[in-house]
């Protein structure tokens, strides 16, 4: 019997059984047939840039977030983020730097040579990194198997610590989706070392670089807990986005494209919540690998005063 059942292998799930399994625990992992939101996640470990929207909690618990992964995984990318706008949402540009902290006025084309002639100017935040995230969880999952981590689909053993993200709204209504559509675009003729944030007054948008000549090119910012395919609108609204950043891109080729709902609560921060005998870690907005293992971490310093208290 374990001691601990994790329900949910996504992002959350998968970063809570690691830190479980690093201090020597008993657990399980509960999979389900759902997709996890993190597997359509953009995987950019941006805590300034989320500086623009978020609390200053994210931006605090954000900044562990790239030496955790790096300790754990290969292939987290310390390039730095930069932010660009097109010459006529200029003001954008203004307002996301007044709005954010860590960052330099940079010519784009000095860090990224590919968009020459197409930014003036930019923001580059050079302390933040990206992953690609299915790898990750590969990774992830790959060491806890290697500790005799079991991953079913059967019933739980253990203490439950759930993980579920937006299914656990069965147990907490309070949560709320919030949907993001992506789409993987490839394109041989064009190279990024770092992700880029395009600003426009109604659908700003991300472009991540993952190997092979791909790229995540998405927005995560709908108010919906539909679970439904990207639509015609929103995918035009992307690729018109792809295009601004560079014309080469409109040559791409979309080689998938799907939608995740991400859990939030009120004030879009995560928590970790005990409740009837059942740990919960979740709420993590859009900020999955960003604070993951941050949530994670609190849950372990939760379990440690409660065995302290105990004993």
């Amino acid at each position: 019997m374990s001691r601990w059942s994790v329900i949910g292998s996504g992002v959350t799930g998968l970063c809570v059984a690691t830190l479980l399994a690093e201090q020597g625990e008993s657990l399980e992992v509960i999979v389900s047939d759902e997709t996890p939101a993190s597997h359509w996640a953009g995987g950019m470990l941006a805590p300034f840039c989320e500086g623009e929207s978020a609390p200053e909690q994210v931006i605090e618990l954000g900044q562990r977030a790239a030496g955790w992964w790096a300790q754990r995984i290969e292939g987290v990318e310390q390039q730095g983020t930069l932010v660009v706008a097109s010459p006529r949402d200029g003001a954008e540009l203004t307002r996301f730097a007044q709005m954010t902290r860590e960052h330099q006025w940079r010519d784009p084309a000095q860090l990224e040579p590919e968009l020459a002639g197409r930014f003036a100017r930019g923001l580059f935040f050079p302390g933040e990194a990206h992953l690609n995230p299915r790898d990750a969880l590969r990774q992830l999952r790959a060491s806890l198997e290697a500790r005799g981590v079991v991953f079913h689909a059967g019933k739980p053993s253990g203490t439950l610590v759930d993980c579920r993200g937006i299914h656990a709204a069965d147990r907490q209504p309070e949560l709320r989706a919030v949907r993001g559509e992506m789409l993987i675009l490839h394109c041989e003729d064009l190279s990024f070392s770092r992700p880029i944030r395009l600003l426009h007054p109604r659908f700003p948008c991300y472009l991540v670089p993952r190997p092979g000549g791909c790229f995540m090119l998405g927005a995560t910012m709908v108010e919906s807990d539909d679970a439904s395919p990207i639509s015609a609108r929103a995918m035009m609204e992307l690729l018109s986005a792809a295009w601004t950043i560079h014309p080469a891109l409109a040559e791409a080729r979309i080689v998938e494209s799907g939608t995740g709902r991400r859990p939030a609560y009120r004030h879009n921060v995560p928590e970790v919540r005990y409740q009837d005998g059942v740990f919960s870690v979740n709420g993590m907005y859009r900020h999955g690998f960003l604070l993951a293992p941050a949530l994670a971490q609190q849950l372990m310093q939760l379990l440690s005063q409660e065995a302290h208290h105990a004993n």
